[in-house]
């Protein structure tokens, strides 16, 4: 559902060209999702679901034409049997071989067979489409545990920053404390905010090598492979002012998004099947031929007394045409009962469309929603990060000048960190919802990333 396409992340801004795969040591979003798009099995078994819909629809299309078989088969009879060269009775050991070439062709049949292959042409068409709503899954997955990849080493680069700071603040204490200018009680309260954040830093790293290896097992990749991913520079990013209408890019969204797409299809496949039913309630009528041929011979008696194989196959030629008309009179409900069922299987289908349209709908109006106040979110993370940083500036130089105590000056550090972090979130989130509002008027991962 298009609900989970909230976690997208960057695709135009990490478009370099793609390594060998396993031999690179930092992949790209684009890597990532050329090499699933190659590899990943499940769109590989969603593949084979087309190819089986093709074969359907070849199939459906061959039924037209008129099928031609051969037959042979060859007897001994013992006792009492017919002799068909005097056709009198005979009690004698014989063999017989038959040869058997027909042939015959549907002429009418309700126009079952047009309207089966219609529908499997729209099946086919409605697969390739829920083929491309598999692997527009599989994108927004993937970009989905790569944003979190890339925010969980946000955190672990603002947690290392963090322990910086308070390293040098130990360093330098700790030279005074030497020179007997502080106190070793001071050194003692840098020491724990120092041991605090390598706890905070320590953290940060676990979450960030777990979300790689997350995305790691998301991509299916044999093991000992090289992993890692190329962080792109966030702080290069601009965020637009642009606004979305949730209308105009439902019209474009629901012309173009293969889920839609995939339901419409089936519903023109079941529209089809409906009269494919109702054919079965109308006369059929078949026309046909057949050639035979035979072989026969009197067990133990002289091959010279009676005719060649090839004589026999020859003198023994018939033919035969024949039309055949069936018209049903009563089926014990057959008919009446598949005719009902595909009306409601239509039925269905239209229902399921509808409410795919109206959730669509939905999902795109918050999208609106969410980015409009994703971008008011941003804006105040930004300006609060700012001013956090120009505090923590001016903390630190009264930290460094005795003026306020370790306390004052961790409490400074952790704001500080904090905006940091929600800038962080806010600025990918929005960009993120931006990518998903793109998606939704495109349908493919293609052309968002060629943008």
């Amino acid at each position: 559902m298009m609900t989970k396409l909230i976690p997208l992340l960057l695709i135009m801004l990490i478009l370099s060209p793609a390594p060998v795969f396993g031999q690179q040591e930092s992949w790209t979003l684009e890597d990532c999702i050329s090499y699933a798009l190659s590899n990943n099995l499940g769109l590989q078994r969603q593949g084979l679901q087309t190819e089986s819909a093709v074969i359907d629809y070849r199939k459906s299309k061959m039924d037209l034409l008129p099928n031609l078989n051969f037959g042979s088969d060859a007897r001994v009879g013992f006792g009492r049997s017919i002799d068909p060269v005097t056709n009198l009775i005979t009690f004698k050991q014989n063999l017989s071989n038959s040869y058997t070439l027909s042939s015959n062709i549907e002429v009418f049949n309700g126009f079952a067979a047009l309207n089966t292959i219609s529908a499997n042409k729209f099946m086919l068409k409605a697969g390739i489409e829920a083929e491309k709503v598999e692997r527009n899954t599989l994108i927004v997955n993937i970009m989905g545990q790569y944003y979190q990849v890339l925010y969980a080493k946000g955190l672990e680069s603002a947690a290392k920053m963090q322990l910086d700071l308070s390293e040098k603040q130990l360093f330098r204490i700790s030279r005074m404390v030497n020179t007997g200018k502080e106190a070793v009680a001071r050194e003692y309260e840098i020491a724990s905010q120092v041991s605090a954040d390598r706890l905070t830093f320590t953290t940060a790293q676990s979450s960030s090598s777990r979300a790689l290896t997350q995305l790691r097992q998301m991509l299916q990749l044999d093991p000992g492979t090289e992993f890692n991913v190329l962080l792109p520079d966030l702080d290069a990013i601009l965020i637009a002012e642009n606004g979305f209408n949730t209308d105009s890019i439902y019209n474009i969204a629901s012309a173009v998004l293969p889920r839609l797409k995939a339901i419409e299809y089936e519903l023109r496949a079941s529209e089809n099947l409906v009269a494919v039913a109702r054919g079965a309630m109308a006369p059929s009528l078949s026309v046909g031929g057949a050639i035979f041929t035979g072989y026969y011979k009197v067990i133990g008696e002289d091959g010279d007394s009676q005719a060649s194989f090839s004589t026999q196959l020859k003198n023994n030629n018939s033919q035969a045409v024949y039309v055949s008309l069936n018209i049903p009179i009563f089926n014990r409900y057959t008919a009446s009962r598949n005719i009902k069922q595909a009306v409601i299987r239509k039925e269905d289908t239209r229902l399921r469309l509808e409410l795919e349209r109206n959730a669509l709908y939905t999902e795109i109006e918050d999208a609106c929603l969410n980015y409009n106040r994703g971008r008011e979110e941003y804006i105040a993370a930004a300006a609060n990060l700012a001013f956090n940083e120009k505090s923590f500036d001016a903390v630190e130089k009264k930290f460094e000048a005795g003026l306020v105590d370790v306390t004052d000056y961790a409490a400074a550090k952790t704001t500080l960190f904090s905006a940091g972090t929600e800038a962080l979130r806010t600025k990918l989130q929005l960009l993120i919802r931006k990518l998903t509002i793109e998606f939704y008027t495109t349908g493919e991962y293609q052309n968002i990333a060629t943008n």
